[in-house]
């Protein structure tokens, strides 16, 4: 069994990690805007003040404010079908709470929902990508408060109603779980986290984080009810960052661990999102570790009427749980694990494992029998401009590959995938790290960590290779 015929092939980006422009046009800072670049060995910095001649790469990041058009012909050049991006909210509210929308911002995707149009791709919209505007932090913080589900959907409201006729998918959310983790909640929920002394030490508040995840729980709900009022074609997913685990031996204490991990990481945020409830687990989680949170007493049934019509979420490899001490530990998105050693992994340590992008698309289509989609898929490594220009990607090719060919047999297996946007499908600055060598595109950008390079785009070996796939509905990914 193949690729149904209008499966969406396409690529993912982020407003904050491609745009630029951070003040221009109107647009007002978001909690992004205040964040240094990093590294593997030196972990980015939040300055809750910005900071004279200090670096934050998503002031300029790739400039896709001014080369859209250029970078959109050549994704309709590779044959894109869908273009996944996010909007930043604060180009539409700079306050998020301004009595007006930016006229300008929303002029700004107009043009950039009509450039993709006119090639035929259809634009994926997130609606929150690690992105709040950062006034609603420093008044509000965040998602801490309860008022700030308001914003939210009076944003989310004002952008669906204002391109109805031009996008038909949404996502509310990316990679909400990031938020069940400690300090994850800084850029998917705005929160200020208390510090110590020193700046590097900041001080997690459970509840305060679960709450907050709460409140954005019912304004994704909100969000999908409004919408579907607004165009009842819309089509409006959630986004998970899945965390695909396996026990690192048959011991049944890493069984059950693993078990746990998978409840906790993956399945809390999706039940939520298309149960429409909170699953027993979280509740039970929640007394064990005196976390309260409070429910309007309307939040059930809004939880309720609005779940979502597809589930999507990034997989790019994944890691062993163990109960015992002492074991080797690698990398990976969001969190790491015991290292597994039958996978080979990446430069930045994250193991590459097409067979579990199959395991986990059985085990969502399972739990969940809606339509699925893979939104972020890829391999970041550093890439070497020969010198004929030219930029010699077969270990990308190679991972995609296997990758595609995972997704084929999933389809076999009966698994409704209907898309895949392979992330960073043109190179863009790392929200883990900040960096720009960390590339995954299959368009190059002349643009190094410390903000240099002329921007001018190129296209990889990947370029054509992608192409061919496209073409050919997955038929044909062997390299020509």
């Amino acid at each position: 069994m193949g690729f149904p015929e209008k499966f969406l092939w396409g690529g993912a980006t982020a407003a904050n990690q491609c745009e630029g422009a951070w003040n221009v046009a109107g647009k007002g800072e978001s909690i992004c805007d205040h964040l240094r670049a990093g590294s593997l060995k030196k972990r980015r910095v939040f300055d809750r003040e910005l900071v004279a001649d200090a670096y934050y790469p998503s002031h300029d990041a790739i400039d896709f404010y001014h080369h859209y058009a250029e970078d959109i012909a050549l994704f309709g050049e590779m044959g894109f079908k869908v273009f996944r991006l996010s909007i930043a909210w604060s180009r539409i509210f700079p306050n998020g709470d301004d009595a007006e929308p930016n006229e300008e911002g929303l002029a700004f995707y107009d043009q950039v929902f009509d450039e993709c149009l006119k090639h035929g791709i259809e634009p994926l919209v997130t609606l929150s990508h690690f992105e709040l505007p950062y006034a609603l932090v420093k008044k509000y913080n965040g998602f801490a408060d309860r008022q700030v589900i308001d914003h939210f959907v009076r944003y989310t409201t004002t952008v669906m109603e204002r391109y109805k006729e031009k996008v038909k998918y949404w996502l509310t959310f990316n990679e909400i779980n990031f938020a069940t983790m400690p300090f994850g909640a800084l850029n998917v929920l705005g929160i200020l986290s208390d510090q110590t002394e020193d700046m590097m030490q900041p001080v997690d508040d459970p509840n305060r984080r679960y709450q907050a995840l709460h409140h954005a729980f019912i304004a994704s709900a909100r969000t999908v009810m409004e919408g579907h009022k607004i165009n009842p074609d819309f089509q409006i997913g959630c986004m998970l960052a899945h965390m695909t685990f396996y026990p690192l031996t048959p011991k049944p204490a890493d069984v059950l661990l693993t078990q746990q991990f998978d409840n906790h990481m993956n399945n809390f945020c999706g039940d939520v999102h298309v149960k429409g409830k909170y699953p027993y687990f979280i509740r039970q989680y929640f007394a064990d570790n005196d976390i309260t949170i409070d429910f309007a007493a309307e939040d059930a049934e809004i939880l309720k009427e609005g779940t979502v019509d597809f589930y999507s979420f990034s997989y790019y490899s994944s890691n062993c749980v163990t109960a015992e001490n002492g074991s080797e530990m690698t990398a990976g998105n969001l969190m790491g694990g015991a290292k597994n050693p039958y996978l080979e992994a990446s430069e930045w340590g994250w193991q590459i494992d097409p067979t579990g992008l199959r395991y986990t698309l059985n085990k969502l289509y399972d739990r969940y029998e809606i339509p699925l989609m893979v939104v972020e898929n890829g391999l970041g490594a550093e890439d070497t401009v020969e010198a004929d220009g030219s930029i010699q990607d077969d270990y990308r090719i190679d991972y995609l590959r296997q990758h595609v060919l995972a997704m084929k047999e999933t389809l076999a297996d009966g698994v409704e995938l209907i898309g895949y946007t392979m992330w960073g499908c043109i190179d863009l600055v790392s929200a883990g790290t900040g960096e720009m060598k960390k590339r995954y595109g299959f368009i190059y950008v002349d643009r190094d960590n410390d903000g240099n390079g002329t921007l001018a785009r190129s296209k990889k070996k990947s370029f054509d290779w992608y192409k061919q796939v496209i073409a050919s509905n997955g038929e044909q990914v062997e390299q020509q």
